[in-house]
């Protein structure tokens, strides 16, 4: 592996009684690119979170680019400012253009000129092919093309590591493509990426490697081949027969609420 980007080391965090993640150990090189899944309610996304920070871990250390996010002396924003996150929904401002939502941030975070915010907003909606809509306000955008919005703004702060929490959960499925094959072309360009997301086609195509998650302990790594192609754990063999098999998971689902 080459050197550690993200490094997690024992990481736990609780909700009150709700012990969601419970002693994670985790490293990402720089430029590898690692999907998470696994069930729902499994710590997927705590984690994602407890990276930048969002989550304030209850117990074990964090580190982004060698530099402990979870000191309680760290410059956090700095940290921050290296860390791109996509979410599910898409958080623009409504009222703004698609390139207003790309150099507010860089003109308040990085205190960028409007010249310079401007030509880098105008050179990341090109990146994610969006040139003509740099005008269009999000209701006049397709969901989409506001992820892929969401993406650029991201990009336009200059990251160093990339994280995405399902970015595609909340499309219908016509519109995933595009925003999956921006993701494709940044892991191609070797941007760090650590990804949360529900599309086995992605993770086996794209991701150096694939973390399963379950009851918050990660419970295999390693590359899609043996993850997603011949897992050794039989939580992973029951998640992805679950979730490559719609009516095995309706059948389970009727069973567990007694329908």
């Amino acid at each position: 592996m080459t050197r550690p980007e993200i490094r997690v080391e024992g990481l736990h965090k609780s909700f009150g009684d709700n012990h969601v993640l419970r002693g994670i150990d985790l490293e990402i090189g720089q430029g590898e690119v690692v999907c998470v899944i696994g069930p729902s309610g499994s710590g997927k996304s705590t984690l994602l979170r407890c990276v930048n920070l969002l989550e304030q871990p209850s117990g074990g250390k964090v580190f982004v680019g060698g530099t402990e996010v979870t000191d309680p002396d760290v410059d956090i924003d700095a940290v921050r400012r290296r860390i791109g996150m996509v979410f599910q929904q898409f958080n623009l401002f409504p009222h703004l253009t698609a390139t207003e939502n790309l150099t507010l941030p860089q003109r308040r975070v990085l205190r960028r000129d409007k010249g310079a915010a401007a030509r880098v907003a105008a050179e990341n909606l090109a990146r994610v092919g969006l040139t003509e809509k740099a005008d269009a306000y999000p209701a006049a955008l397709s969901g989409g093309q506001q992820q892929r919005v969401a993406i650029a703004r991201s990009l336009a702060m200059g990251p160093e590591v990339m994280l995405f929490d399902e970015p595609t959960s909340a499309l219908d499925p016509e519109l995933v493509g595009d925003v999956l094959a921006v993701m494709r072309g940044l892991a191609e360009d070797g941007m760090t990426m650590m990804v949360v997301t529900h599309e086995m086609t992605f993770a086996r195509e794209v991701a150096d490697r694939v973390v399963f998650m379950d009851g918050g302990v990660v419970v295999e790594d390693g590359t899609p081949d043996q993850v997603i192609g011949n897992p050794r754990n039989a939580r992973t063999r029951h998640f992805l027969s679950r979730l490559l098999d719609p009516a095995m998971a309706e059948v389970a689902e009727d069973g567990k609420t007694g329908l």
